[in-house]
C-alpha cells in the first residue's frame, strides 16, 4: 500500500479507515464477511488487466493461458464443492446472476413465482420497483404465522392458477431452512423450472449444515460468492446439463440447459468477465473444501442460536421464535424504537447491522419494524457461543437506553476489548 499512500493519499486514508473500522467493531450485518488474505491478494493481482472475454478455450482476445487456467479452476473447484453438473463464475454479482437465468429461460410475459420481499425475499426475485417485473410477471408466495413457515397448499395453489415458467426459493431475511422437495413437487404438477438464489446460504449448505437444492433435482441455483461462502464480491450460476423442458418451450433450440445459461451471460448480458474476481472465487472455493470450513460453517449456526436463545432470555420478539441458519429478525418496535433508530444507535456502539422489514410490516422500508442480525462475520474471527451471548447482551443495553450517551460509550469500550481479542489481519500500514 505504500504506492497508494504517495500517489492518492485520499484514497489510501478510506482503506486504512475501513480496516480500522472492521477491527474495532462487531459486524453483524448478515450478509457481509472477512476474506482470507490470499483472497484479497488475488483479488489486487495483475489478472485485473486482461480482457477474457467468452470462456476458457473460446475467447475472442489472445494471451489467455492464465486466465483459463484461473476460470476452469474456479469452475472445477465449484462442481467439487456443490456437486453442480455445470457452473458459471463470470456473474459479476447476484443481481446479474439472477437476470441471466431469466433471460436463459423466460419470455417477455412469462411468469416467476417467488418469494414476497416483505417476507424475506429479494429485490431480485421480482419487486415492483426493479425493470425485471416490467419484462417478466412476477407473482408472490407469503409466510404464516409468526413461526415462518409456508403454506405448501397455497402456493400450489397459485402455481395451478399462474402457470409460471419458474418457480423461485431463496431468501434474504428468512430464518428457516426450505423444504425443496415440496416445492420441486409442485413445479412437477405445474410444468416448471425449479430455482434457488442460495446467496446468503451457499457456505451452509457447500458444508452440509443446511438442506441442498440439487439433491431435490432443482433445475438452477443461483449464489452471491461472499456472504457465509466467505468469498469476494460476485456471483455464480450453477444448474443441471439436461433441459428437461426442452420439448415444452425450447423446441427450436439445439442447446442444453448449459449453454442456454452460458450463452445468456456472454454475449447476452455481460461482457469480459472480471479475471480478478474469478481468481478470488477460485481462492474462496478452495478454501471452502478443506475441513475447517464444515467446522466454520457449524459454528456459524451454533452462535446464531445461542445468539436468538439469549435475545429472547432478554425479552426480545425474534420472528419464528429464532433460527435454523445464520441470520436473525428482530421486532425492535416493541422495545420502543424503529429499525433505523436501532441500526443508527448500534452503529455508534460499534456494532454494525441493517434494519430489516419485518413480514406484514405497517412501517415503510426506509424506517422498518425489524433488524436483521447475523453471525457469519463475528464467527470467522473465532468467536463462539460465550460471545454471541455476550454481544447480545451489549445490543439489549444500547436499545433499552437510547438516550444514555454514557451507556453507549461503554459498550462501545466493550466492544473495543472484545474485538481486541479476536483481532483481523491488519494489510495497511
Amino acid at each position: 500500500m505504500r504506492t497508494l499512500r504517495e500517489i492518492d493519499p485520499d484514497v489510501y486514508n478510506a482503506v486504512v479507515g475501513e480496516e480500522r473500522r472492521e477491527n474495532t467493531g462487531l459486524e453483524l450485518i448478515a450478509s457481509e464477511n472477512y476474506v482470507s488474505k490470499a483472497v484479497i491478494e488475488a483479488m489486487a493481482s495483475v489478472l485485473t488487466n486482461k480482457y477474457s472475454e467468452g470462456y476458457p478455450g473460446k475467447r475472442y482476445y489472445g494471451g489467455q493461458e492464465f486466465t483459463d487456467l484461473v476460470e476452469n479452476l474456479a469452475i472445477e473447484r465449484a462442481k467439487k464443492l456443490f456437486h453442480a453438473e455445470h457452473v458459471n463464475v463470470q456473474p459479476l454479482s447476484g443481481a446479474p446472476a439472477n437476470i441471466a437465468v431469466y433471460f436463459a429461460l423466460l419470455n417477455p410475459g412469462d411468469v416467476v413465482l417467488g418469494m414476497d420481499l416483505g417476507h424475506g425475499g429479494h429485490l431480485t426475485h421480482g419487486h415492483p420497483v426493479t425493470y425485471m417485473a416490467k419484462i417478466f410477471k412476477f407473482v408472490r408466495y407469503k409466510t404464516h404465522g409468526t413461526d415462518g413457515h409456508f403454506d405448501f397448499d397455497e402456493i400450489r395453489q397459485i402455481a395451478l392458477k399462474e402457470k409460471p415458467k419458474i418457480i423461485l426459493c431463496g431468501y434474504s431475511c428468512y430464518p428457516r431452512d426450505l423444504d425443496y422437495n415440496a416445492f420441486q413437487e409442485i413445479a412437477d404438477e405445474v410444468g416448471a423450472y425449479t430455482m434457488m438464489d442460495m446467496a446468503h446460504i451457499a457456505g451452509l449448505i457447500a458444508a452440509k449444515e443446511m438442506n441442498d437444492p440439487f439433491k431435490a433435482r432443482f433445475d438452477v441455483v443461483t449464489t452471491t460468492t461472499h456472504k457465509t461462502l466467505r468469498g469476494p464480491r460476485g456471483g455464480m450460476i450453477l444448474s443441471r446439463t439436461e433441459d428437461r423442458y426442452h420439448d415444452k418451450y425450447n423446441k427450436d433450440s439445439k442447446k442444453n440447459l448449459a449453454q442456454m445459461i452460458d450463452s445468456s451471460v456472454f454475449p447476452g448480458f455481460q461482457g469480459g468477465p472480471h479475471m480478478h474476481q474469478i481468481a478470488g472465487k477460485a481462492v474462496a472455493f478452495g478454501e471452502a473444501l478443506k475441513p475447517d470450513f464444515k467446522n466454520y460453517a457449524a459454528q456459524i449456526r451454533k452462535n446464531a442460536k445461542a445468539m436468538a436463545q439469549r435475545l429472547i432470555e432478554l425479552g426480545w420478539t425474534l420472528f419464528t421464535g429464532g433460527t435454523e441458519n445464520h441470520l436473525m429478525l428482530a421486532d425492535i418496535t416493541k422495545l420502543g424504537l424503529t429499525g433505523k433508530e436501532a441500526q443508527n444507535l448500534l452503529d455508534e456502539a460499534g456494532i454494525t447491522l441493517n434494519k430489516n422489514a419485518y413480514p406484514d410490516d405497517t412501517r415503510p422500508p426506509t424506517d422498518p419494524s425489524g433488524i436483521r442480525i447475523g453471525t457469519p462475520a463475528i464467527t470467522t474471527r473465532g468467536m463462539k457461543e460465550s460471545e454471541m451471548k455476550h454481544i447480545a447482551d451489549l445490543m439489549d443495553k444500547v436499545v433499552r437506553n437510547p438516550k444514555d450517551k454514557k451507556i453507549i460509550e461503554r459498550v462501545r469500550k466493550d466492544v473495543f476489548d472484545l474485538t481486541a481479542k479476536f483481532p483481523l489481519y491488519k494489510l495497511y500500514k
